[in-house]
């Protein structure tokens, strides 16, 4: 005697939904428990953060330094979520072939990236309450609108990950790998995140202030240290940035 249509097989890929978010929580799960890339995303900005603080090295004005300098480190940890971190990972799982055979999967290749971008986006909501704690132990008195915030965060993720994501999609993952680190570090000595653009020559800040991080950290800090309203000049640099950097994303990501 059999019960029929109880062990049946129903072959099939899973609702986009769920293979979407399985891919997310794995890709999370490998970015936590990979020790460089949390050195880079979580290490340094704190770091950067307590050390800054609490030592008079850079004058950063009136008012306390942590006032300062933590919206400075929260655009740095999107920064290095987003742009660095991603566009390394991504570089190496091309050049290894996971993303060839992720992309032959019954995960469409707009997933894969909307999981890729979900795992930032956790990343990042970690990343801004650990920051946060820590800044509020150093004595940050935070104002301003906690929409505007979240607008100015959301759009440097996009524009970040856009640029993170065309790095890794164009070049060897070699040549990904040490232009990110550079970029990197050259953003966080001149894009305003822990020296202010006031201390570079004139036609410097000029150029300075259309890159990225400087929309990103002087929104910021506009909003959590002077209480001003939506910086929407920053927003529209960042907004920019955002767009140009995902299609081009799109239109040159190389899959192999």
């Amino acid at each position: 005697m059999t019960a029929t249509g109880t062990y049946t097989p129903r072959p099939g890929a899973a609702p986009l939904s769920r293979m979407i978010g399985t891919q997310a929580a794995l890709e999370t799960k490998m970015l936590l428990r990979n020790g460089e890339q949390l050195l880079l995303t979580v290490v340094i900005p704190t770091l950067l953060l307590v050390l800054f603080s609490t030592v008079d090295i850079v004058d950063t004005g009136a008012g306390e330094a942590v006032d300062f300098l933590a919206p400075g480190i929260l655009a740095l940890a999107v920064m290095s979520t987003a742009f660095t971190g991603q566009a390394i990972a991504t570089g190496f799982e091309r050049r290894y072939g996971v993303l060839k055979r992720l992309a032959s999967s019954p995960l469409p290749r707009w997933g894969l990236m909307t999981a890729k971008t979900l795992s930032v986006l956790v990343t990042e909501i970690l990343q801004v309450l650990l920051l946060t704690v820590i800044a509020f132990a150093l004595g940050w008195d935070p104002h301003g609108s906690p929409v505007a915030v979240v607008l100015l965060l959301v759009l440097g993720t996009a524009a970040f990950s856009g640029l993170g994501l065309l790095m890794a999609g164009t070049l060897r993952a070699e040549a990904t790998l040490a232009a990110a680190n550079l970029v990197f570090l050259l953003l966080l000595v001149g894009g305003g995140v822990i020296v202010p653009l006031e201390k570079f020559p004139a036609g410097a800040q000029d150029v300075l202030g259309l890159l990225p991080v400087s929309a990103l950290s002087d929104g910021l800090r506009d909003v959590l240290q002077h209480g001003a309203g939506t910086p929407w000049g920053d927003l529209a640099i960042l907004a920019v940035w955002a767009v140009v950097a995902l299609a081009a994303a799109g239109r040159f990501f190389r899959w192999e």
